[in-house]
């Protein structure tokens, strides 16, 4: 990461109101990311068939507008091919989630802008900070048209949204959560002193972290292929380490992204890798006797990612149940929280001279009243 807070020093009363409202905000983006598992498992994404990001936050309120998106929603692939059979009250069902998922994230721009306009008009931002949180909240706006992109690909000669799509969705929104995550971490200005933390482990966590990453991508992968659904036995395929369909498509790059059972394969074996992964880290910082702040987070991760593996092999054994299932898709947001907090907590301390030479005073607030 390199949107830090600032050199490091003393959290003041204003670094701890602005650190609190980007873990809501964070907060707001993990309960974002289980409404949008819900969404994708009741196959309710396809539901809204247009983008209308300011008239679309109201709902219908006639009867003839719900007619006349669901006459929308009847020209899609998913309602000929599978849905054929929904009433109109069937339909409603699986709009109110669409539309509850992107309501949320209207929601979460707006908890997100109006504060930090506010705070930067109180002058409570660090120099430099204001440019990087607008920045997220641009990253935020490209989010919500990437999720547009990610459901017109299900729109036309498909049933469900592309794969790699939804893998970007969830990707971006991961990105996000891990930037104001990691610039809350830094307004706090914990970190473990210059010779407290080997370096060897400082490398190991970042190894961690980058597992967890495509641990949880290898994870969007296998809900866009429903490869959950498939080989629904643990720790054998089935009773077999590999499935026998492993490479059933031609293509190299389609077989490994687009094959139900090489996607599943590979998520397993990701998944197992960074459990062991983390298992290492937590030994070693335990036997290296690091500072407590750094075997607190550590810990954490490790209790974090044992609840996800199993919330995961639960998941797959029962066929995918809508509860737990979502459940385990915010799982892999808190492990990456963790797994952030643990590398940020390993962070040597800067003395003030390499960041410039000394702090800078904080700008006077203006008066009001």
């Amino acid at each position: 990461m390199v949107m830090d807070a600032g050199i490091d020093r003393p959290a003041t009363r204003d670094d701890r109101i602005v650190s609190n409202w980007l873990f809501a905000c964070c907060a707001a983006v993990l309960a974002m990311v289980v409404i949008g598992g819900i969404t994708r498992l009741t196959e309710s994404g396809l539901s809204i068939t247009e983008w209308q990001p300011l008239v679309g936050a109201l709902p219908p309120l006639s009867e003839a507008e719900w007619q006349r998106l669901f006459g929308l929603y009847q020209q899609t692939s998913e309602y000929r091919l599978e849905n054929s059979w929904m009433t109109i009250a069937d339909f409603k069902t699986i709009f109110w989630w669409e539309y509850i998922h992107r309501l949320w994230g209207r929601l979460i721009g707006v908890v997100f802008i109006l504060p930090l306009i506010f705070f930067a008009w109180r002058g409570m931002l660090r120099r430099g900070l204001g440019l990087k949180l607008v920045a997220v909240f641009a990253l935020g706006g490209v989010q919500g048209a990437i999720g547009w992109w990610m459901v017109k690909s299900g729109l036309v000669d498909r049933t469900t949204v592309s794969p790699y799509r939804l893998t970007v969705h969830l990707g971006l929104a991961l990105v996000l959560f891990g930037l104001m995550f990691w610039i809350a971490l830094g307004l706090r200005g914990e970190r473990a002193t210059a010779g407290g933390v080997p370096p060897s482990l400082r490398r190991l966590v970042w190894i961690v972290l980058g597992a967890v990453g495509v641990t949880v991508l290898a994870g969007a992968f296998v809900a866009g292929n429903r490869a959950g659904l498939v080989y629904n036995t643990f720790p054998l395929m089935d009773g077999r380490i590999i499935p026998p369909d492993y490479a059933a498509l031609p293509s190299l790059l389609h077989n490994t992204f687009e094959n139900p059972a090489a996607v599943q394969f590979h998520h397993r074996v990701l998944a197992v890798a960074t459990f062991l992964l983390v298992g290492l880290l937590w030994w070693r910082t335990v036997q290296a006797e690091a500072p407590r702040a750094v075997r607190t987070a550590v810990t954490s991760l490790m209790a974090a990612v044992t609840v996800q593996a199993a919330t995961g092999i639960t998941t797959l054994i029962l066929v995918v149940p809508i509860p737990l299932a979502a459940v385990h898709q915010g799982g892999a947001v808190v492990v990456l929280a963790c797994a952030l907090w643990a590398a940020h907590a390993m962070l040597p301390r800067r003395a003030a001279a390499e960041a410039g030479g000394r702090e800078m005073p904080t700008r006077p607030r203006p008066a009001h009243g």
